[in-house]
């Protein structure tokens, strides 16, 4: 195992608002939220919901493969630098981005994810 499932990430136009909606839905609260991102979870460790600002979003239109759905997961692990080494050598490729504790890359299909410390 190289990390844990922390986040599953919603691109959407107004996350409070989605992060309200889903709050209500599973019974999970926010747990932080700042300018862009809002994330809700239970009172336990388990992976949350995150609710990152997508201004210009097309929204998804299923079953339109033109307009397939949008989401990408954080993984977190406690050495980042052991984890990319190991996500790399599984398959992963370094995206551009990141900030000063995620990095983000693609799964060998090209799936957005983010290793997180």
């Amino acid at each position: 195992m190289i990390g844990r499932l922390d986040t599953v990430v919603i691109d959407c136009p107004d996350p409070r608002a989605l992060a309200g909606f889903y709050s209500e839905l599973l019974g999970m609260h926010v747990v932080h939220d700042e300018d862009g991102w809002v994330t809700i979870r239970t009172d336990s460790d388990a992976p949350g919901l995150g609710f990152q600002k997508a201004p210009d979003l097309l929204p998804p239109d299923w079953p339109d493969r033109h307009r397939p759905q949008q989401f990408h997961l954080d993984v977190r692990v406690d050495n980042i630098e052991l984890a990319e080494q190991r996500a790399l050598a599984a398959g992963a490729k370094r995206l551009d981005g990141g900030g000063k504790d995620f990095r983000v890359y693609a799964d060998p299909v090209g799936h957005p994810f983010c290793l997180v410390w």
